[in-house]
């Protein structure tokens, strides 16, 4: 231990852990074993003296309803003199009768026990800790904690850096783990290990030596004509020398074990190798390129397989010949099928260790199992831009989209933050997700086990091991667990593509697939929203497949021909190309004697799919009556007749669950399902 070298020949050092409840060990079947201290003190071994100085319902504050300074844990920690000391306070500051009263003096009544804690012992060494979780099922989450939580939290970081002490972040290792707080606010004891982990690590330096980031491997593919990260953990204060494209770059790991460099953005090619090198451990990376990536994500559509898609086993032989493209298939430990999981599974959920995979080049091999529809989008690219292209597989079937959006947005948007309370009893769900994650958890002994359909997993347990990770753009395929509630859908995905763009720091484009047609009742309307959402999200775009459905299999077997509609947006949006990537597109519908006149955009020749006559235009009358109607197109525009004595308020097309309707422009792109009331 660097500073007490001295010290730990002659006595052991003291460490004194200053808190709450969660220092105390509440809850814990036998805290003076479990709790977070007495496993500190496993870690730390002899030369270490820690004790427990924790005080169950402890304030902060001295005005607060039971302040900690008043307690004899409070005397004894001073008295024991420590030469380190822990503090962990504030989590019951957030009580209304606490925080909104006596808020001004939280700083100074924290600096007060620093220096007296100093006045003791000049030489001691203090850390104040980010706050432990305090989850949403907790009573007083809305009332006011969930704000003042965040408040306090900021409070922290700032009197750590005003009283020149460290700063221990407890928070950020537990925040994606419910499972271990049952009570929404006490951790069980194996959240107390990855306490006294992270406090070690501070203490000691030692974060495990030399580790990349995940998404680190060899066959990568690097996002050019942007800034390059790279990144992941070492021992604090380790130099770090990583040497890439004839360049070199040195960090110095910070105190939280993390490193970071960053080289400036270069142009597409390759193949490069990547040497990273600390004191002890050298890592050496091949068969790098430069190129686009591209985040490919959603349920089972996107999952799906190239090998069973159609004529997919044909294209796995070709795959060979894809040099410039590259695959990353983050896969799943168990699939979300028809069964339950077994013990070590389930726990592994928990753990957020659901996903894994590494870079792999394209081959018949790794392309058979790939997403269809990536495999085809970046082939796509790959060819028509002459650059690399890498595509990162993170898909789960039968996941709601509440799944793939990160804690803090869902807690802190009013209209879904009950989405995260006992969700498998809750009408938000689709009642078959909820039925299929009790299939899949029914030997779960955890009464808050984790699972992908889990409000927040997927974002948790794979989205996030990316987000540091430059990218060109996401492609999505995803909405068929969502279609029991349009509305909630229509709030969500603009919530989640915001979201995850806050994540990356980047506004990249964002490409989906709307859901094909199937004898599905509520998929016309949810089409319709998902045609409307592309309103609300800047720099999107919409791939129409509902003419490439399946009356009776949610899995359409053409890919092919729907990621080549994913990809001609991305190559007009994204890369500038002159090509056609939209379908008509509704302007307007307006009444001209006994004839309603639809108008459209993108659209300079309208026409039908199969060179027969128009179909799968309705008109809704004014009392709620869908009528069909011959419609025809003259000029450019559609024409639909009304029946004599009909008073008309709207027009749909393709307003059938499975749908043959069958207007196309001149690319021979369809045409959405959509609704338009009259002008």
């Amino acid at each position: 231990m660097i500073g007490f070298d001295a010290i730990a020949q002659k006595t052991a050092i003291k460490v004194a852990c200053i808190g709450d409840s969660v220092t105390a060990g509440y809850l814990l079947a036998n805290p003076t074993t479990d709790s977070y201290p007495s496993q500190l003190q496993v870690l730390m071994g002899e030369n270490y003296e820690v004790k427990n100085f924790g005080y169950s319902g402890a304030t902060l504050l001295k005005k607060g309803h039971k302040p900690y300074y008043k307690t004899k844990e409070c005397a004894d920690a001073i008295a024991f003199k420590p030469d380190i000391a822990i503090i962990h306070l504030g989590l019951n500051d957030t009580d209304p009768r606490n925080w909104p009263n006596y808020n001004d003096d939280f700083d100074a009544d924290y600096a007060w026990l620093l220096d007296t804690l100093k006045k003791q012992n000049p030489d001691v060494k203090l850390y104040i800790c980010r706050m432990t979780p305090i989850f949403n099922e907790h009573s007083r989450f809305k009332s006011g904690t969930r704000d003042w939580y965040w408040q306090i939290q900021s409070h922290i970081s700032n009197i750590a850096k005003a009283n020149q002490v460290g700063l221990i972040d407890l928070h950020e290792k537990l925040y994606a783990r419910p499972d271990l707080f049952p009570d929404a606010l006490h951790p069980i004891k194996e959240g107390a290990a990855i306490l006294a982990q992270t406090v070690y690590g501070n203490i000691t330096k030692d974060f495990g030596g030399l580790k990349l980031a995940a998404v680190f491997s060899d066959n990568m593919v690097l996002q050019r004509n942007q800034p390059i990260p790279v990144y992941g953990t070492a021992n604090s204060g380790d130099v770090v020398e990583i040497s890439f494209n004839q360049q070199k770059k040195n960090a110095i790991t910070d105190k939280y074990g993390k490193w970071k460099v960053t080289f400036p953005a270069m142009v597409h090619g390759g193949p490069y190798e990547m040497n990273i090198l600390s004191k002890t451990k050298n890592i050496v990376l091949k068969n790098i390129l430069l190129g686009d990536v591209w985040f490919c994500s959603g349920q089972s559509n996107m999952a799906f397989q190239l090998k069973e898609s159609e004529n997919g086993k044909e294209e796995i032989k070709k795959a060979i010949q894809n040099s410039n493209l590259r695959l990353l298939n983050f896969k799943a430990i168990k699939e979300t099928d028809n069964a339950a999981w077994d013990p070590l599974s389930l726990e592994k959920t928990n753990q957020l260790e659901f996903f894994s995979g590494n870079w792999t080049s394209c081959d018949s091999l790794t392309a058979k199992d790939f997403s269809a529809i990536a495999y085809y989008f970046g082939k796509n690219i790959a060819h028509e831009e002459n650059v690399p292209v890498g595509l990162i597989q993170l898909a789960v079937g039968g996941s709601p989209i509440e799944s793939w959006i990160d804690r803090y947005t869902l807690e802190h948007d009013d209209k879904v933050i009950d989405l995260l309370t006992n969700w498998r009893k809750s009408d938000f769900f689709m009642p078959w997700v909820r039925e299929r994650a009790d299939v899949n958890l029914k030997n779960a002994t955890n009464t808050k086990q984790r699972h992908p359909y889990d409000p927040c997993y997927n974002f948790e347990a794979g989205v996030k091991n990316f987000t540091q990770f430059p990218i060109k753009g996401v492609i999505w395929y995803q909405g068929e667990s969502n279609a029991h509630n349009i509305e909630l859908y229509e709030h969500l995905m603009p919530l989640m593509v915001k979201s995850w763009r806050k994540a990356w720091g980047s506004n990249f484009p964002f490409y989906y697939v709307q859901l094909s047609g199937i004898d599905r009742p509520s998929w016309p309307a949810f089409r319709d929203a998902q045609n409307r959402i592309q309103k609300q999200i800047p720099n999107s775009g919409m791939a129409i497949s509902m003419d490439y459905g399946d009356i009776s299999n949610v899995h359409p077997l053409k890919k092919k021909e729907v990621a080549d509609r994913l990809a001609l947006l991305a190559l007009r949006y994204t890369y500038g190309k002159s090509v056609t990537a939209n379908g008509p597109s509704p302007l307007k519908a307006v009444q001209k004697d006994n004839t309603i006149v639809v108008s459209f955009a993108f659209a300079k020749q309208l026409a039908t799919s199969d060179k027969k006559e128009l179909i799968g235009f309705e008109l809704v009358t004014d009392k709620g009556n869908h009528i069909q109607s011959k419609a025809t197109i003259i000029k450019n525009q559609v024409h639909i007749n009304i029946p004599k004595g009909e008073k008309i308020r709207a027009v749909l097309y393709a307003w059938k669950p499975f749908t043959t309707a069958n207007l196309v422009n001149e690319s021979a792109l369809p045409c959405s399902t959509f609704k338009l009331e009259l002008n």
